[in-house]
């Protein structure tokens, strides 16, 4: 978790890393899901049964979204489940009937990180301990994925701070989360920070509620940028809510189950009628994942 701890030390000597174009190519294996995960069979968390992914994609009559995530204590698993809980409604707006998620860690530990969240039923959970779905389609793997001399954390250390594979991916969307964005959108953050304060996780005096509904957030008074998107700390907030009061306090249920999806990142796609691919995403690094906003717009 230190990677989120401490404003990286590193901005200056990697800002050039900023003017890289946003345009994400990825790989062929995740512009075509349907194909390159068919056979991966895994069981549903909380139901029972198995499915496999490749004909569950292939035999969409609409639209359907799956979440290739991490391990449950990852803040880029835990992101993912936020904002997919935050914009399900918008998503089924744009005619996505199936939200299907993938977690890399046991069925128990992927029902737990639900509730947790409160990640609404209709969102199918899908377990994969091991992290094979993911690899089928096409996620980073992290820093020497193959070299066992090496601790998982050491390279995990590597990805986030020291400057391999990620970590020009990581530095920007961990730094947005101290310096806010004029452009970018709070609305999963404010959300996400609402259901962290009446779950009672800390901190939790960010939002002023009433009737559980928000109508007052401290953000608000930030001078000279409260009228941005995402103010300074407002994510980063969200992170600290998330990583002390549920990814620190509940470890030892969400922890990896394989020491090889401790580095692995995650992605996801939305297939249209026959699984054709409609939206195709791998995480670039820590914290980096896929812009709901986008994704909508893209549908």
């Amino acid at each position: 978790f230190f990677y989120i701890m401490c404003v990286p030390l590193r901005a200056a000597a990697l800002a050039a890393c900023l003017a890289v174009g946003s345009a994400l190519v990825v790989p062929l294996s995740a512009s075509r899901p349907a194909d390159s995960l068919q056979g991966v069979r895994l069981p549903r968390a909380g139901s029972g049964g198995h499915v496999d992914l490749g004909e569950a994609l292939a035999s969409s009559a609409g639209k359907t979204l799956l979440v290739l995530g991490t391990y449950p204590a990852d803040f880029n698993m835990v992101e993912y489940m936020q904002r997919v809980r935050v914009f399900l409604p918008d998503l089924r707006a744009k005619g996505v009937t199936r939200c299907m998620m993938v977690v890399n860690g046991p069925p128990a530990a992927c029902e737990k990180l639900a509730s947790l969240l409160d990640l609404p039923d209709a969102v199918e959970l899908y377990a994969d301990p091991a992290g094979e779905a993911g690899r089928r389609f096409g996620v980073s793997r992290g820093f020497r994925p193959d070299d066992s001399s090496l601790s998982a954390f050491a390279k995990l250390f590597v990805m986030g701070i020291v400057g391999g594979p990620g970590a020009w991916a990581t530095l920007p969307a961990v730094l947005v989360g101290y310096f806010g964005s004029p452009g970018g959108k709070r609305r999963w953050i404010e959300e996400s920070l609402k259901q962290g304060q009446l779950a009672g996780r800390w901190p939790d005096s960010v939002l002023q509620l009433a009737d559980e509904e928000v109508v007052a957030n401290a953000f608000d008074d930030t001078p000279l940028v409260s009228s941005w998107g995402v103010r300074p700390f407002e994510l980063a907030t969200l992170r600290l809510q998330n990583l002390v009061s549920l990814q620190a306090k509940h470890w030892g249920a969400l922890k990896p189950a394989d020491e090889r999806c401790l580095t692995q990142l995650g992605g996801c796609t939305v297939v249209g009628s026959g699984g054709e691919c409609l939206y195709s995403w791998v995480d670039r690094g820590l914290c980096d994942v896929a812009d709901f906003e986008s994704m909508l717009e893209s549908l």
